[in-house]
């Protein structure tokens, strides 16, 4: 589908059942504004008896613009549409009165032969907006007030992401939406990247091409040539393939639950044409919304394909590890169910090591890691608010000061997986992520606090806020499941974040506090370290937890993790108590020497197995056995 080259021109093919006639338009047919065209019997597609029109046009090549030209049945209307499968659109004229362009997509040198991501149960995810992370100029200076990062400009951070110890960065919605700026999950035309997100002046590329090349030269791997990122596409399979390069998975947002929000004239909607009034005659869409997009028809075994092929695409032509599917909630409610199995059948059978992970939110939360054969969905993992909400409501209680009542039964609970989890790992966990934190701008407040100002909303700098944040960070690293962090949280930022760096430019990641801020950079090496630790013990991964204590009135909760068999097992302990208690007892899994890792402290102790423990001047301790003594455990 959609246009391929091919030797001496390109094939093009469209899926249009109704339409009554399908042109397509080359720059050589159509005006400098893509505006006015007259049908000619020589650009006209042949229908194929399926509802697709196809055609050849010679002399085509990679980056020559074109649009189809679309005239619906009776009682419809006629005029341009873009394809579904373009691979990229133009920057000029602007969205939404651009051309395609087609695209060969095999131009770009990838570099990452033989990369494989991390095992489902290692990865370490760092969640980021593109468009808000970061960008600076040939001199250093920040940019993000000015104009919105590109694909390019996260290159730069690769290095500071490696060291933070993630080994997944998840990229919110790369697709091209409607506006100059947004969350990215109103999407339009699902195969091209945003064009916002790329680098057109040459002189621009020129300085990312040297810190490529740089990157590239320092792994001994050849260099590209200008000619290799002068296209939006290839910047984003550039970004991809550098990650690759420093042990970094990519996981792009999918959305298909929805699309749209401002629908126009030449996009997705009532593609072939049919008579306006009906949403269900829009051939993509039904008449259901959905966070001010439309819902897809998934009944449509061709819509579905679409999806689908989108999917795949991502995994061909940029190299994903994996997809975090939005609102699949709303797919399931919305006939969706035969997709989501086709889909996640579909994406393990072409590459089985990519992760798919659901943002599910139904009373039955097993059933999207349940395999379609049990009656389930397929995917691999997905989204899990039990452990974020608990923390949050456990600091809120802590918050009340030092006689406040504290319970912390529901967030003992919360360790342990959903009911009916085919496996603990398959839960994703975060504190924040780009829902919870993003500012609201109709209501003018953030829908909830950043967990420095969670911790201490008086003052997102004290000891208080502080010293509680890293309890929950140790809590969320070292409980069962994949781990998550949302830019900026790993420097202690306590602002809300926006998209809309033109209104709110003042919700910006202060990257700068890294210099001037001693505990932003003393709460990064702590996160940095914690990472680390976390991809060193196998038993942070594992499947073994339980909460051998929790104590409300002291508030402290000790959390057990353990790989059967290893006798490597984990032991944390963390309090929210104001004071330091001394000689705490600690209930170990067994007697012997234990040890705090390397990166979080250096002293070595010995316990029994219920010997009084002087505890730690640090909220938080982590222990693990000094010895190779096994402690397999059937109580857990």
């Amino acid at each position: 589908m959609g246009a391929t080259l091919s030797q001496g021109g390109a094939i093009f093919r469209t899926w249009a059942p109704s339409a009554r006639d399908v042109y397509v338009v080359t720059d050589a047919a159509a005006t400098n504004q893509w505006s006015r065209w007259t049908p000619g019997i020589s650009d006209r597609l042949i229908p194929l008896g399926d509802g697709t029109w196809a055609g050849f046009v010679p002399g085509l090549r990679d980056g020559d613009p074109y649009l189809f030209w679309v005239r619906g049945p009776e009682g419809g209307s006629e005029g341009f549409k873009r394809d579904p499968y373009a691979r990229e659109l133009a920057a000029a004229p602007e969205f939404p009165g651009c051309p395609c362009l087609v695209r060969d997509s095999q131009t770009y040198p990838w570099h990452d032969v033989g990369w494989r991501p991390p095992a489902f149960h290692e990865l370490v995810i760092y969640q980021l907006h593109v468009g808000v992370f970061w960008a600076v100029d040939a001199q250093g200076r920040d940019q993000r007030r000015q104009r919105y990062g590109r694909f390019l400009d996260v290159i730069e951070r690769i290095p500071y992401l490696r060291d933070l110890g993630i080994n997944a960065i998840q990229l919110l919605p790369i697709q091209e939406f409607a506006h100059h700026q947004g969350l990215g999950y109103a999407g339009l035309d699902f195969f091209s990247p945003e064009t916002a997100y790329q680098v057109d002046d040459v002189d621009e590329l020129v300085r990312y091409l040297a810190e490529v090349n740089g990157m590239l030269a320092a792994s001994g791997l050849s260099a590209l040539q200008l000619a290799d990122l002068q296209s939006g596409p290839n910047q984003l399979k550039c970004l991809v393939d550098i990650c690759h390069l420093n042990g970094l998975a990519v996981i792009f947002d999918l959305v298909y639950n929805h699309a749209g929000g401002d629908f126009g004239d030449r996009d997705l909607w009532f593609y072939d044409r049919q008579p306006w009034g009906d949403a269900n005659r829009s051939l993509y869409f039904t008449d259901q919304k959905w966070a001010g997009g439309m819902i897809f028809a998934y009944w449509q075994a061709p819509v579905r394909q679409f999806l689908i092929d989108n999917a795949v695409f991502c995994l061909n032509e940029y190299h994903i590890d994996g997809g975090r599917h939005d609102e699949v909630t709303v797919i399931h409610s919305h006939g969706g169910t035969e997709f989501c199995r086709n889909l996640t059948e579909t994406v393990r059978y072409v590459r089985p090591e990519t992760i798919q992970i659901a943002e599910y939110w139904g009373w039955d939360r097993a059933l999207p890691v349940t395999p379609p054969h049990s009656g389930g969905l397929g995917f691999d993992a997905a989204i899990d608010d039990r452990l974020r909400n608990q923390l949050r409501a456990t600091l809120a209680e802590v918050c009340g000061g030092a006689d406040a009542q504290v319970s912390l039964d529901r967030l003992r609970d919360a360790f342990y997986p959903p009911p009916a989890y085919p496996a603990a790992w398959r839960s994703v966990q975060h504190l924040e992520n780009h829902d919870i934190v993003l500012w609201d701008v109709w209501d003018q407040k953030p829908r909830d606090l950043r967990m420095a100002r969670r911790a201490d909303p008086s003052n997102a700098r004290s000891w208080y806020a502080r010293s509680r944040a890293r309890v929950a960070t140790v809590l969320l690293m070292t409980a069962p499941g994949i781990p998550m962090l949302f830019m900026g949280q790993e420097i202690l930022e306590d602002k809300p974040w926006c998209d809309d760096v033109s209104n709110w430019p003042q919700f910006l990641v202060w990257w700068d506090g890294l210099k001037s801020d001693r505990h932003m950079r003393d709460f990064q090496r702590f996160v940095r370290d914690l990472a680390w630790v976390r991809r060193s013990r196998p038993a942070l991964c594992g499947e073994g937890v339980r909460v051998p204590q929790v104590h409300n009135h002291d508030r402290i909760i000790v959390l057990h993790r353990w790989v059967e068999g290893e006798g490597r097992d984990v032991v944390v302990v963390a309090s929210l108590n104001e004071r330091t208690l001394d000689d705490y007892p600690v209930d170990l899994p067994w007697p012997g020497h234990w040890r705090e890792p390397e990166r979080m402290g250096r002293r070595k102790r010995r316990h029994s197995r219920r010997q009084s423990a002087r505890a730690p001047r640090l909220p938080v301790c982590c222990a693990y056995p000094d010895t190779g003594q096994r402690g397999a455990h059937s109580d857990a």
